[in-house]
């Protein structure tokens, strides 16, 4: 039965104005069912993202969520750059970097923060 559901992105924040802000008004996010002071649920195309209020925000040291962009990725990377949004860099095998993205082949990555540190990824699948 899991098979056939469409599964959500958790996401854990302390600071719930400042996740509403970034998740709402810089990555452009709506809600999309519940929206209270400790639990926000975002659409994201055919899926959900649920922000909510945790004592354990922020401890997480790996990618909180994902998005394909496609063709889009290098648009979105300039627009949120442009929205005041830093890139992370690794060093991660395989991958090399030309400005805020990371390239393998015809894979391109590129990965950023929300105010509490929870890793975000996009890519160009």
């Amino acid at each position: 039965m899991l098979s056939e559901i469409n599964a959500m992105a958790t996401i854990a924040v302390k600071n719930m104005p400042a996740a509403k802000k970034f998740y709402g008004e810089t990555l452009g996010l709506k809600p999309d069912g519940m929206n209270t002071q400790d639990v926000v649920v975002y659409r994201s195309g055919n899926s959900k993202l649920v922000v909510y209020r945790s004592e354990f925000a922020g401890t997480n040291k790996a990618t909180s969520a994902t998005w394909g962009l496609g063709s889009q990725l290098e648009a979105e990377v300039r627009r949120l750059k442009t929205a005041g949004v830093p890139f992370e860099h690794y060093d991660l095998p395989g991958l090399r970097r030309e400005g805020d993205i990371h390239t393998a082949g015809g894979f391109k990555a590129a990965w950023f923060k929300d105010p509490e540190g929870n890793i975000l990824h996009i890519n160009s699948a």
